[in-house]
């Protein structure tokens, strides 16, 4: 079932490629099912394919972890966090009309009604994640997606008898809940690797893990060898329009004429839709996480959810990556490394003493990384028709969910741009809930 697009005129064959500006995971996987259905396509990344957001993430492939960030309570938390840069959430706030715009949105989008909206709505989106994933597979992508499950761990008994209980009420979407909780020893015959001070616990069958750079990577080469142009550290400065219409990408390097453009560049995106129209103000802002890679004994044998701490840990590439935080201090990749050590320090209570003193995790620890996930205020992704234009479209927003979410924004943005008609499942992800 379809809706109607009104004013799009959608994909016209013949009149150059369609131009996918973003390189990572959600671009890639545009550019993919767009070439699916025969178009010519041109992915333009502003630096190398997958550097940003998609690079050293905690790589879940996952429907039990998709709720929205802005919550009920959330915003009472990220307030009390102001100052305190070791809290998993940290709002530092920035002083700026468009920054302030977005906390207001935030708190409204913190309403219970407004965030069980939200949650059913990606909840639905992302159940076809693993067929596509299956189709990217049977495409000779290597995904290195396995399947051993997402392991919960809390210190406290009663947060895991709360975070089961709100999983359990979107279970529908296709994702196996236990009836009950498993003890902190019982957790641990499960997962060796599980130590410190676990208390209780549950495993939720069939979650999947993927390496994101191998991926990234795997996509990108199928995508040439499929005839897809990847042009890499191309920076997009305008674009060259005619009659509510995008005729050519304009980068340094010179015009790539095009038949349709999407704008999948995360955290950029909202610059670009600028550069579109003045007038397109999507309230975008980075939420920072950061991330780094361990030599743990034993490591795990699953990916975790440190459930008190909100910690992600993930077996990836023969080592043990951990990842974690929100950080709200605008849009900028500077590391703190007070983030590192909080992260460090939050895992010991579920891994066990894996290092004694922070002045040792210099030389334990490697590959850390921060990035900007491009976070709205709502904590959904925008996938639409650009307001205004017929042939510009917009994939940006997704928050933690990048990895999960790429495949089917994929399939349902390359329907959109060959069709015309906004798929019925894209409805709660409309450009326009923005007034923009």
């Amino acid at each position: 079932m379809t809706e109607l697009s009104t004013g799009g005129a959608g994909h016209r064959a013949g009149t150059g490629p369609v131009v996918v500006i973003g390189g990572g995971a959600i671009g890639l996987c545009v550019a993919f099912h767009l070439r699916r259905r025969g178009v010519q396509v041109h992915v333009v990344e502003r630096g190398p394919v997958g550097g940003g957001s998609s690079r050293g993430n905690a790589g879940w492939v996952c429907l039990s972890h998709s709720a929205p960030v802005p919550a009920p309570g959330v915003t009472w938390y990220a307030a009390r966090s102001i100052g305190r840069p070791d809290s998993p959430l940290y709002l530092r706030p920035q002083p700026t009309p468009s920054f302030l715009r977005w906390l207001v949105l935030f708190q409204r989008a913190c309403a219970r009604s407004t965030f069980d909206r939200g949650y059913e709505a990606v909840a639905r989106f992302a159940q076809a994640t693993f067929d596509r994933f299956a189709e990217l597979a049977d495409a000779e992508v290597v995904t290195t997606l396995t399947r051993p499950g997402l392991l919960h761990a809390f210190l406290s008994a009663d947060e895991a008898r709360k975070v089961l209980a709100t999983q359990r009420a979107m279970a529908w979407t296709g994702y196996e809940i236990p009836g009950g909780l498993l003890t902190g020893a019982e957790l641990a015959e499960l997962d060796p690797a599980v130590g410190g001070k676990v208390s209780a616990g549950y495993l939720v069958e069939g979650e999947g893990v993927v390496d994101p750079a191998a991926f990234v990577d795997s996509l990108a080469l199928r995508l040439r060898k499929e005839g897809v142009a990847i042009s890499e550290h191309a920076t997009v400065h305008g674009f060259l329009r005619r009659n509510g219409r995008v005729e050519a990408v304009r980068t340094a390097e010179g015009d790539i004429e095009c038949s349709s453009a999407v704008v999948a560049a995360g955290m950029w995106s909202a610059d670009l839709l600028s550069a579109l129209d003045p007038r397109l103000r999507l309230p975008l802002q980075a939420g920072k996480g950061y991330s780094f890679s361990v030599e743990l004994d034993p490591a795990p044998a699953h990916p975790m959810y440190l459930g008190d701490k909100h910690v992600a840990v993930s077996p990836i590439g023969g080592t043990t990556r951990i990842a974690g935080t929100m950080e709200l201090s605008g849009n900028n990749r500077r590391l703190d490394w007070r983030r590192v050590v909080a992260i460090a320090r939050a895992s010991r209570d579920y891994l066990g003493p894996w290092y004694d003193s922070p002045d040792e995790l210099m030389g334990l620890i490697h590959d850390p990384w921060v990035g900007g996930r491009p976070m709205l205020p709502d904590g959904l992704p925008v996938l639409d028709r650009v307001p205004g234009m017929a042939n510009a479209y917009v994939a940006t927003g997704h928050g933690m969910l990048g990895i999960t979410l790429a495949p089917v924004t994929g399939s349902a943005m390359a329907e959109y741009v060959t069709e015309g008609r906004r798929p019925a499942r894209l409805v709660p992800f409309r450009a326009d809930r923005f007034g923009l």
